[in-house]
């Protein structure tokens, strides 16, 4: 690596953060079941210190992104629950409404034919824009169940306008600082129709919506042989991309950890956004986790993620951007190519040992994090207040 490189990683890791999710400390598992840790997240003073841990130990997590229903209780105070993320040395990040548990969304929220079943949905989401206005987060972050499952159930054109009818007053109710960003999926749990199956359609949404929303990426949330990464680009011209959902899968929403399975398409679309800077500016994207780990410990699940994320970032930090544009104006394949693998292929291991030593951070996270006794501790102290609490092993306080 040299000394251009090493600069060029170094940079592009102090402007890199990434948001840890509280239900990713919680015993959350498949659709099919959980595997129960004793070191799980009870409340939500578990999941905020949980993830002040991993903060403490990459240096690049200071927010965590909050589930309304699963983590204020009603009648509590936000600003009372701002400083108990700020009392484990993190912030409250993005607001995930809830639109897909309540009875009355067997079906849809905001695609229900149902007016008051909509309006109930949407002061639900109005409650969490509330939410977030307290607590200072700058994203509320909208993922839809909604879907049918047989054909002629439902009218695809008055559920489409439905949710932007809805979408619309969601964005009407936003504070100055605060985006709207709207996810999509191809499938699951409605399979024949997802009301927002892809990123085109999210692209409407949030065009119609209001300028204060965008598209949000969930890496999981592709079929197998789609391009991530030209998503990205396109949406990133369009200066429509507003935020990811990092995880990985072998075949759909798989929350697996980051780069288990493909860590060069990470890189591919960190390369996106990276070039789209050095032509443009730097965009302003909110990079999150969103990972529910059934068989890996929770927080060495979410620190083997983290570090994959600023070692994939810096690699696509070094691509040679003048190297690459030659390349591609002489249509020279292999060369242009070339050009991607040869960042990607390079150790950055130099990098961020030195961004950690300059940050004051463990060279390794993970080693610290096992060395640390916070694990062990976390599983004793849990154990006893379930006991107390009279909670069954994987119950929730929260």
């Amino acid at each position: 690596m040299t000394s251009k490189q090493l600069r060029r990683a170094v940079e592009a890791l102090d402007s890199f953060a990434i948001e840890t999710p509280s239900w990713g400390f919680a015993d959350t598992g498949t659709r099919f079941g959980k595997f129960f840790q004793d070191a799980a997240a009870i409340d939500l003073n578990d999941k905020l210190a949980d993830a002040g841990h991993v903060n403490a130990l990459t240096g690049c997590c200071p927010t965590v992104a909050v589930h309304v229903l699963w983590d204020f209780k009603p009648g509590q105070d936000p600003k009372a629950v701002a400083r108990l993320a700020r009392k484990h040395g993190v912030k409250i990040g993005s607001i995930n409404p809830n639109l897909f548990q309540d009875q009355c969304y067997k079906w849809g929220s905001f695609s229900h034919n149902d007016a008051a079943v909509r309006q109930h949905a949407l002061q639900h989401c109005f409650d969490s824009i509330a939410i977030g206005k307290a607590v200072g987060s700058e994203y509320v972050s909208m993922w839809f169940a909604d879907g049918t499952n047989y054909p002629g159930q439902g009218d695809l054109r008055a559920r489409k306008h439905w949710f932007e009818e809805c979408l619309k007053a969601l964005h009407q109710k936003l504070g100055p600082k605060q985006t709207l960003l709207v996810e999509y999926k191809p499938f699951e749990p409605a399979f024949y129709a997802t009301d927002i199956a892809d990123w085109g359609m999210a692209y409407v949404h949030a065009k119609k919506a209001g300028k204060r929303a965008k598209v949000l990426v969930d890496t999981g949330h592709h079929y197998a042989a789609q391009n991530i990464e030209q998503i990205v680009a396109f949406l990133l011209d369009e200066e429509m991309l507003g935020g990811f959902h990092f995880n990985d899968r072998r075949y759909a929403d798989d929350d697996l950890t980051l780069g288990s399975i493909d860590p060069y398409q990470i890189f591919r679309i960190f390369h996106e956004i990276h070039s789209f800077a050095t032509e443009r500016r730097a965009p302003e994207i909110a990079y999150m986790i969103d990972q529910s780990h059934n068989e890996k410990p929770k927080i060495e699940a979410t620190i083997q993620t983290v570090v994959m994320a600023q070692e994939l970032y810096a690699k696509a930090a070094l691509v040679d951007h003048d190297a690459l544009r030659k390349a591609q104006a002489k249509n020279n394949v292999v060369d242009a190519e070339l050009t991607l693998k040869r960042a990607f292929f390079t150790d950055v291991s130099p990098a961020l040992q030195a961004w950690r030593k300059a940050n004051k951070l463990p060279a390794d996270p993970l080693a610290a994090h096992r060395t640390s006794g916070y694990e062990r501790a976390a599983a004793a102290d849990r154990r006893r207040r379930r006991k107390e609490l009279g909670l069954k092993q994987g119950g929730s306080y929260a």
